[in-house]
């Protein structure tokens, strides 16, 4: 084909003067318009999106976790799990040197039989069974013929001014003995007697009994076994040989049956938030995670109203903030991954009840 002749050219661009203006001007009116017009249609799409729903990222996964320590003291002799062992519970985890509390059982025991032996030894005395009351009675009943011999002699004039006194100081004494055997038999019953507080037990025998119960309970508490199932953590300080003092944690149980989040949300985010609202959990840690979950209760105060130290605003630089109120997310789904207490979670909350 030829070239194309320049005149050619030229003469087709004086006849088509304002064809190359006009869509410039087409392109430029679109760019005027349309765009904004994106933007509006774009950001209500945007806002219509957020519509329903509020969503926080302060947010964290929880865990029931027990900090595990022994109630009794003692040297630890036996360790059977380690940090990052998976426990049941009732499993045992650590026991302590149980001699000492082998002893106090063995002491409770003799002080049982002491306890018995006295009883059966009050139960047999002559105090508890009369036996010098009904001496002391017939004492009596001698001195006071006694006397009556010596009243008839004195009248008679055939005694003495003294045997007839010693008569007389006879039944006197005699009495006194009848008054203490009785008081006697009266101690002796009362230490054989059963209270209303264990009726049919002598309280001795009682005392020791319940002594040995808890030697018998202390002797049990050397075994420590968990409270709940879960993994173990912080257990550096569970050596052998390593003293126990009692309410001092030795280490601590995350549970692995009940995990939950705790969201702390915006306050001017509670508007619409109600219990029992689905909920979408996603997590930092792993983001191809989705989880179903909804709101459990809402916080009774802010975070700082149950901090260490509450602010204090009643001075005159007050800067309002806005506070964030704890919500608890119950998670429905059992997760496919491992979940970690402390994990960095996200949280959406569908206010208007749909499920996504």
């Amino acid at each position: 084909m030829a070239d194309a002749d320049p005149a050619f050219e030229a003469e087709t661009a004086e006849v088509q003067p304002g064809k190359q203006p006009r869509a410039r001007r087409l392109r430029g009116r679109i760019m005027m318009f349309g765009l904004p017009l994106l933007v509006v249609l774009g950001g209500g799409y945007y806002w219509q999106s957020l519509q329903g729903k509020v969503s926080t990222d302060n947010a964290y996964l929880r865990q029931d976790k027990v900090s595990v320590g022994a109630e009794v003291s003692g040297p630890i002799t036996q360790v059977m799990v380690k940090s990052g062992q998976d426990v049941t519970a009732g499993q045992v985890l650590f026991r302590i040197d149980s001699r000492p509390f082998e002893l106090q059982v063995a002491q409770s025991n003799a002080s049982i039989a002491s306890a018995q032996a006295n009883v059966t030894a009050l139960s047999n005395s002559a105090d508890y069974n009369g036996v010098e009351i009904a001496a002391a009675r017939e004492d009596i009943a001698f001195a006071q013929a006694t006397l009556a011999r010596q009243q008839a002699l004195w009248r008679r004039g055939f005694t003495t001014k003294a045997d007839y006194d010693a008569a007389q100081h006879s039944v006197s004494q005699a009495r006194e003995e009848l008054r203490q055997a009785e008081a006697n038999q009266q101690e002796a019953r009362a230490k054989l007697a059963t209270g209303a507080a264990v009726p049919g037990q002598n309280p001795q025998v009682a005392a020791a009994l319940a002594q040995r119960e808890a030697a018998l309970l202390n002797l049990g508490r050397t075994t420590v076994r968990a409270p709940l199932s879960g993994r173990v953590a912080q257990a550096d300080r569970l050596q052998i040989g390593q003293q126990v003092i009692t309410g001092l944690p030795v280490l601590t149980i995350v549970g692995n049956k009940k995990s939950y989040v705790e969201a702390n949300f915006k306050e001017t985010d509670l508007a619409d938030m109600k219990v029992g609202q689905p909920a979408k959990i996603t997590f930092d840690a792993y983001p191809d995670l989705e989880l179903e979950g909804h709101v459990a209760y809402l916080g009774a105060g802010t975070g700082s109203e149950f901090s260490v130290i509450p602010a204090q605003n009643a001075t005159g630089n007050w800067v309002k903030v806005t506070q964030r109120v704890p919500v608890r997310i119950t998670i429905d789904q059992n997760s496919p991954r491992t979940l970690i207490a402390g994990l960095s979670i996200h949280v959406t909350v569908y206010t208007d009840g749909r499920k996504r």
